[in-house]
């Protein structure tokens, strides 16, 4: 038991990095326009893109889909949580989560700022947005908060809650990442870097505070 404690932080250092790694090469891809890349991000885009006429109806469902992705959202979900933790003092993990999920945001920011990459554009369509594209801001949040309650919960699931509560995270990041490019708003780049920088950052964040929950391997 003492063995699987000590390895756990290098664990979770090494996957960081690697997803680290991961968004610094998609970064570094998009920055210097290299041909493949672009081009499988055109090809998804067109494909999934949902197209320039859609319903008041059909643009509600998209909104609400990919709403959990958001800030507000985000803190809408963590603040009950924050409170619980302050009831139990358990401040170093308040502290973890609300860095974690405040944070994800200007981090994303300040990564898009260094790419400068430009929205999807579309003939007569798309969202009309000034920000830049790279990383998702909302497949970063989702990412963020799916690891928060992911590594909150784990210690006190069954074996068939954690793959049931796994299988629910990883589904709700899709979704929230797909409706980015159903939306026309970002490419299949700017969600896979926003996943990785997510779930990254609230690792290392973890791994700061020393907030990791016990059990994460039994």
């Amino acid at each position: 038991m003492h063995t699987a404690r000590s390895g756990r932080p290098a664990a979770v250092v090494v996957v960081s990095i690697l997803l680290l790694g991961l968004v610094a090469l998609l970064g570094r891809a998009v920055a210097v326009q290299a041909g493949p890349l672009l081009r499988l991000d055109r090809a998804v885009s067109s494909a999934l893109y949902a197209g320039d006429d859609r319903s008041g109806l059909h643009e509600a469902v998209l909104q609400v889909a990919t709403a959990p992705g958001s800030s507000a959202v985000r803190a809408v979900v963590v603040l009950p949580v924050l409170v619980v933790l302050a009831r139990r003092r358990a401040w170093r993990t308040a502290g973890w989560v609300l860095t974690a999920t405040a944070l994800v945001g200007p981090l994303t920011t300040a990564v898009k700022e260094l790419v400068g990459r430009a929205r999807p554009q579309f003939a007569d369509g798309g969202a009309r947005l000034d920000s830049l594209s790279f990383p998702s801001g909302h497949a970063s949040g989702i990412a963020t908060l799916v690891t928060v309650g992911l590594l909150l919960a784990w210690p006190r699931l069954s074996r068939a809650g954690r793959r049931g509560a796994l299988a629910a995270g990883v589904a709700l990041a899709l979704l929230v990442g797909c409706t980015r490019m159903w939306l026309g708003v970002h490419f299949l780049s700017d969600v896979v870097g926003g996943w990785a920088l997510g779930v990254a950052w609230t690792l290392l964040v973890a791994l700061a505070f020393r907030a990791l929950p016990g059990r994460l391997s039994a």
